[in-house]
């Protein structure tokens, strides 16, 4: 799953999305109200990009496991992130058997399965696989697009005669200056 300009900012509940830089910072709007706001740059912001969940094996990102938990729900909403504390590990359980439950705490997994939930009620929970699809169309149309047009003759460009240095006309007078040499 694609999540680029999705961000996670401290102190600040739910996510946002990035509009726009601004020279102090960006400029996001929340996710969960539609509200804009200036993030500056002294504050903790993560890219859901760049987050992962530990497991034993390797770290496997976040979007790997959103689109775990996509699959396994069909496309529909996850359970709630206020749910129990051992109903919510047994449920990411079954969707990533081995992330590491010392290194992973229970506020990690409920950020999750609520940052999973909002995702697919503002439809930001894009399958790769049709990315994909679409890619592969678009790639199908312009090689059509590329007989049609007609090739343009190469042209030789002209090079520049190089220019001779010229002599400074009216420049600054040098003059001595008055109490020097006495």
């Amino acid at each position: 799953m694609k999540l680029t300009g999705i961000i996670s900012i401290a102190g600040k509940p739910g996510l946002s999305k990035i509009v726009t830089q601004s020279k102090n910072g960006i400029i996001v709007e929340s996710l969960v109200d539609g509200k804009r706001f200036p993030v500056q740059g002294n504050q903790r912001v993560s890219s859901l990009d760049d987050i992962s969940i530990y497991t034993y094996e390797e770290d496997v990102l976040l979007g790997d496991v959103f689109d775990k938990i996509y699959k396994k729900e069909e496309g529909k909403e996850a359970i709630s992130h206020k749910v129990s504390e051992a109903e919510l590990k047994a449920y990411i359980k079954e969707v990533l058997p081995n992330y590491d439950a010392e290194r992973v705490y229970n506020s990690d997994l409920k950020k999750i399965v609520q940052w999973y939930n909002l995702l697919l009620s503002k439809d930001l929970l894009k399958i790769e696989e049709t990315a994909k699809e679409e890619e592969d169309t678009k790639d199908k149309k312009k090689p059509s697009a590329k007989k049609e047009a007609n090739p343009k003759k190469a042209t030789t460009a002209k090079k520049a005669a190089p220019k001779k240095p010229t002599a400074a006309k009216g420049g600054a007078k040098v003059t001595k200056s008055a109490g020097r040499g006495k």
